[in-house]
């Protein structure tokens, strides 16, 4: 039987240190990278799964355990598909490295959002080009006919001229929403824009008592003077509408107008029906009236933006609007 030496044991003593520690340094090295790679999928704006063969999880992030209903749903594919989950839209991916399939969720709804509502828009501004010329002789022939029927017949044709006059609203709306909205501005008082909502308002038809309280002080604005017409006719129309829809037989609309260094700062007061689903006031075509296209708020919200301001809707007792136009 052979002995070790001290020198050959201090030998192998070293090696074993050696041996130790390379393997520390590699254990050390291994929990880095997956502490990095966690990090890195962690910080990815889509859900991630690393699924075993076995179908158990073997690293997902907070975005994937959030979805993980959604899961349950995927399916490894060769190409990318779309997948509907809770009202929203994912785009799905997903590939394999030796015993791990990997998938991942996109939320893509506010993506496929714009996609349809520019092809809504163009749909949209196609069809009022088509409607404008039929529309205008319309218009023009019953302007004549207003002059030539009997006077109990005028009623009628005054019905037809403001069911004219709605479409044309549509119209320009649906343009203007099309091509975006730019403001050429001078400056314009506030007695020349009231004259114009004024005339804007005779022209739509409602059956009960209104009493419209606009400021009666006189104070200049820097903006476009069409473009606000529209913003403000399409906030009274919609009070209109809503003091149309109340069981009162009386309603009541009031603009409250005051300023300071940077804004002319609007409210909208009416007595009519609460707004039932704020959440969509704001959305292109989809509308919170039987009688609404769903562009006119968010013009008004583009055309307010265009001249520097904002519009918001307040919470309070009374149901008002806030408009604020830049000086």
């Amino acid at each position: 039987m052979s002995t070790v030496t001290p020198e050959e044991l201090n030998l192998l003593i070293e090696q074993t240190y050696k041996v130790e520690n390379e393997f520390n340094e590699l254990k050390a090295s291994y929990a880095h990278l997956q502490d990095t790679v966690e990090k890195v999928v962690e910080f990815l704006p889509n859900a991630i799964w690393i699924v075993n063969a076995d179908n158990t999880i073997f690293l997902q992030n907070s975005r994937a355990r959030e979805l993980w209903e959604l899961l349950k749903l995927l399916e490894y594919k060769s190409e990318d598909y779309e997948l509907k989950f809770n009202a929203k839209s994912y785009l799905i991916k997903s590939s394999s490295y030796k015993d791990k399939i990997m998938l991942s969720a996109t939320d893509i709804t506010e993506q496929k959002r714009k996609e349809n509502l520019a092809t809504m828009g163009q749909m949209a501004a196609h069809l009022s080009h088509e409607i404008r010329n039929p529309i205008g002789a319309i218009s023009l022939m019953s302007s004549t006919l207003k002059k030539r029927v009997k006077p109990e017949n005028i009623a009628i044709v005054e019905e037809i001229q403001n069911s004219v006059s709605r479409i044309e609203r549509i119209i320009k709306a649906t343009l203007m929403f099309s091509k975006g909205v730019k403001a050429t501005k001078r400056e314009v008082l506030w007695s020349e824009l009231r004259d114009s909502i004024d005339m804007s308002i005779s022209y739509y038809a409602y059956s009960k008592e209104i009493e419209f309280i606009f400021p009666e002080e006189e104070f200049t604005l820097n903006a476009d003077m069409d473009l606000l017409d529209m913003l403000f006719s399409n906030f009274i129309i919609n009070a209109i509408d809503a003091i149309e829809l109340d069981e009162n037989e009386e309603g009541v609309i009031r603009i409250e107008h005051r300023d300071d260094a940077a804004f002319h700062i609007f409210r909208i007061y009416d007595s009519g029906v609460a707004i039932e689903n704020k959440k969509e006031l704001f959305e292109a075509f989809k509308s919170t009236k039987v009688k609404g296209n769903g562009l006119g708020l968010i013009l008004s919200r583009e055309i307010a933006e265009a001249h520097g301001g904002s519009v918001a809707l307040l919470d309070g007792k009374e149901k008002c609007f806030e408009i604020r136009i830049a000086k």
